[in-house]
Formats: structure tokens, sequence, C-alpha cells
């Protein structure tokens, strides 16, 4: 995975290793700079690909060949035979536990990238007191963290960059249409035709997944993560049915046993009820989609979906698949939902589920009244928004003021990072200490300085102190054990549930205050001060 690498990081290494430069020892981390689509939170993922990758990274013979035929003719061959050495085995990386929300500067990029920040690729930086180089590291919460050989370094940040970038926003992305939906409302994720190629669709799935989506369309990441797949028909499949006479089977035994019952001729006799109560003209109903619902029902008595949009939704779709539904409900099955994939999907809905009710009471079929309505057909936060308003009474939040803070600031030193919780049990402020600062106890008061304010000492009681880094990486082998997918995702849910609702909201969100203490505020304070 060496190659994984953009090709300014290697002109780098060489000049690294020309000034003999490339063991000095450095650190550098990801961050967002600004919280991804304006909101305050990021959800970090793609860490247990990262850490493969660290494990498996080399240059084989053949790297080491190509990069000799594209590298400029100048490049000593020492070089080369360094490269060829290279290895993750000196290099160490804690992070916060994949599917973890990080804080960000609540802004208005909707796609900010993940940043790298770090003695190898910035140019401020201060030599330390043993000659090592110290990082400048951002006021933004670290998501990952890399020391090692500066040459190293500098190599993994693209690979890195790649690894996590992507998945983070996907499963953001992801957990904010969760916080739309809710928590009972089913997410599916079926952009695989979409995709930017597979390899885009996997991780597409997998990040999804994590970001609370509850299943995928996308059989090979269901095969390779475990993640439920669903899915039942397209409008292909309805359209391939002209007429009824290509219903084959027709019959269809009931559940509880006995003999089989034509299930074409019983949705026939039920659709001219179903019109009559709707007063719908039974011959607008389009035959060949009723022939496909019933074909669909037979092969998947238990799974019967309708997708009611293939013509029209009024005249056809609905009256077709209620009369399909009853029909099962006769030999003891029960239908699990329509779907809508174009159109006013709220008002449609709506109507669909009066519709319902309808026939529930006067067929007597309770269960009709609480069919699934699935929508589809690129659903946004927008239109997922205004979907649940039209459908949902819901009060919306108060918008609160923003507050200013520094866009980009550099901070000294190598740090660790405490996530603080209030009583009710919300995180309300990350930390930023000196790595050989002694760690701040529950219920004790704290001195802090707060990023934006730094001007003025505040002073906070914890309830809870969370670490929030763990090392993973070290003498090149991963050190912790990773989670199951299944477990991140749960990890991902339980802390976007710990999110007060001032920093959970989609719309301009309460900025997350970080800060730090007051020994890290001297020591910036001293460079500040060194530097003028």
């Amino acid at each position: 995975m060496a190659p994984l690498t953009d090709f300014y990081q290697l002109t780098m290494a060489y000049g690294h290793w020309r000034a003999g430069r490339h063991r000095v020892p450095a650190a550098a981390e990801l961050f967002f700079r600004r919280g991804p689509f304006g909101g305050a939170f990021a959800l970090g993922a793609g860490l247990a690909e990262g850490l493969r990758c660290l494990r498996a990274f080399r240059f084989s013979a053949a790297d080491v060949a190509y990069l000799r035929s594209v590298l400029p003719s100048t490049t000593e061959d020492a070089f080369f035979d360094y490269l060829a050495t290279l290895d993750a085995s000196e290099v160490t990386v804690s992070a916060v536990p994949e599917g973890s929300v990080i804080f960000a500067r609540v802004g208005r990029a909707r796609y900010p990238p993940l940043l790298w920040r770090g003695c190898g690729t910035v140019g401020s930086h201060v030599p330390g007191e043993d000659g090592d180089v110290t990082a400048w590291l951002s006021p933004q919460v670290p998501f990952l963290q890399v020391k090692g050989p500066l040459l190293v370094v500098q190599l993994l940040e693209t690979m890195l960059l790649c690894l996590v970038n992507y998945a983070s926003l996907v499963a953001t992305n992801a957990a904010r249409f969760r916080l739309l939906a809710g928590p009972h409302v089913k997410l599916m994720e079926i952009g695989l035709r979409r995709a930017q190629g597979p390899d885009g669709a996997l991780s597409a799935s997998k990040y999804s997944y994590i970001g609370g989506f509850d299943c995928t369309s996308n059989v090979l990441a269901g095969k390779l993560y475990g993640i439920p797949v669903r899915g039942t028909i397209a409008h292909s499949f309805i359209m391939s049915f002209t007429s009824l006479e290509e219903v084959q089977p027709r019959e269809l035994l009931p559940l509880a046993g006995g003999e089989p019952v034509d299930l074409l001729a019983l949705a026939k006799l039920l659709l001219q009820r179903v019109c009559e109560l709707l007063q719908t003209p039974p011959e607008k109903t389009n035959r060949g989609e009723l022939a496909a619902f019933v074909s669909y029902a037979i092969t998947f008595p238990h799974d019967f979906q309708g997708l009611l949009d293939t013509y029209c939704v009024r005249r056809s779709g609905l009256p077709n698949f209620c009369a399909v539904a009853l029909a099962l409900h006769q030999l003891g099955y029960r239908a699990i939902g329509v779907r809508l994939d174009s159109g006013d999907l709220a008002q449609q809905s709506k109507e669909i589920r009066r519709v319902l009710r309808a026939c529930g009471a006067h067929f007597q079929v309770p269960w009709f009244e609480t069919i699934p309505i699935a929508v589809s057909n690129d659903i946004s936060e927008q239109s997922l928004e205004e979907f649940s308003r039209e459908l949902v009474e819901v009060n919306g939040s108060p918008c609160m003021k923003l507050t200013e803070d520094e866009e980009k600031m550099t901070i000294p030193g190598t740090k660790t990072i405490y996530r603080l919780y209030d009583a009710a049990g919300h995180p309300f402020m990350d930390l930023i200490a000196l790595e050989d600062e002694p760690s701040p106890s529950t219920g004790q008061e704290l001195a802090i300085r707060v990023l934006g304010r730094l001007g003025e000492t505040s002073k906070v009681v914890p309830t809870t102190v969370e670490p929030l880094h763990r090392t993973y990486f070290r003498d090149g082998q991963v050190c912790e054990p990773l989670p199951s997918l299944p477990e991140v995702r749960s990890h991902a849910q339980v802390s976007l549930s710990l999110l007060s609702p001032a920093h959970r909201r989609l719309h301009e969100p309460q900025p997350y205050p970080v800060a730090v203490t007051e020994r890290l505020h001297n020591l910036l304070t001293e460079l500040q001060q060194a530097s003028q």
C-alpha cells in the first residue's frame, strides 16, 4: 500500500533524505477544521482500514523499480535502496474509537476535507530542546494522531487521508439522515448504481451503515461486511408484464395449509370492491401492473411490497396493491409495505395512508392502517426534513446566534485530549492538555481557556471525564482490538445520542467549545511572545 500516495510526497521524502532529516521524530494529526455539511460534528470513520494499510506499508521490488522510472534521473540509488527497507514499525497511531463524534468549528462548506497538520507538512514548527521537531497542531480535536520518523509520517499522509476522509464524510452524512428521520424510521442505502465505482460503492454501504442506516441494496457489501440486504422490485419488473395471462403459476398455498388458491382470481374479485370503495373505474387500472403484483406476491408471499408509481398511483398502483394485499391477507399473509419513487412524496404518502386506513376499516383488516410507506429517488436532507415535517407535527428548535472563534490556530506540544460531560450525560467541552499533565478528575474544578476567548480564564466542573484517544498501532502492529462493524455502528449511535440538542441539531448548531489547560495556554503565550 506504500505507493498509494501523491507523487510530491516522494519528492519531499527525497528532500528530507538528502538533508539527513528523514529520521527526525515527527508528529501529525487528522482533523476537520469545519464540521461537514454545516454541522457542529463529524463521525470519525475509516480507522480500521487505515490500520490495515499501515500494517502492510512497504515498497515492493516492483514498486521501487517503478519509482526509479518516474523520479528524476538525478535521484541517488541509495535513496531507492532506503525505500526498499521502509515499513511502519516505528510509527505510533492514536485515535478516537471509530464511530466517535468529533467536533469542529461550525462552517458553511458542504464537503470540508479532513486536514493533515504536522511538522512534516506545515511550515510552522519549532525545534524542541532535545533537537527533535515538535508538531504544531490545530485547535480542532483530531480524529487520529501519527508519530514516527519524519519521512515515513510524510509518506503516510495521503494514504490515511484517502482512507479516512471519504469514510468520515459518508458516516457523518448518514448520521445526519438518521437524526432527521428519528430512531424508528428505516433507512436503506441504494446508491450502488450511482457510486464512484465498486470501491466507492462498498465504502458508501459500509460507512452509511456505521452512520445509522439499517440496510443496503448492495449484495457484495452484505456478503463482505454482514450488513442486512433488502430490496423488492423495480419499475422494469412491473413493465415487463403486459397482461394477466402472463401470471404463472397463479395458485398459492394458504399459510395455515390446505388446498392452493388461485390468487389472481381472488385479487381480481377484490379489485372490483376496492375500486368501488375508492370510486375509481376498474378499467383504469393497469392489468400488466396487477399481473406483476400477483406474480411477485405468489413468489414472495411473506415479503410483498408494492411499487405504486410505475403508472398512476391513485388510479392503478394503489388499487392494484390493495387488491393483492387483501388477497394475501385472506390466505394468512401480510404485505410488508408500499414504495413511492417519484412525484410529491409527502403529499402522495398522506393520500396513500388515507386510502390504506379506509381499506383497513372497510374490509376489517386492522394492520392495513399501519402498512409502511417507503420513499426513494434523490432523497436529500432538505427533502427528508420537508417530508418529515409534513407527515409528523414537530416543534422546530429555536435558532441560536453563533459565536466567532479562530479560523486558524496552531498549538504547540504533544497533547492529550479529554471529553468533559455534564450532569445530564452530555459532552459539553473537549479539553486539550500537555501530554505530561495529570488527568483531570471527575468533580474537580478546572481552570481552562476556551479557544476564541483565550484572554479570560473559565472554570468548569465535569461530572465525567473521558480520555479521547487510544493507541491503536505501535511497533508495526495493531495493538488494540478492533471492534466489529456492528459494534462500531452501535458506538456511533450511542455517541450521537449523548449529544445535547444544541450540538446535535443540523441547522445552525451551537458551536462546541474546545479549551486548553492553563499550562498549555502559558506555553502558547511564551512561544507567541518569543516569536515577536
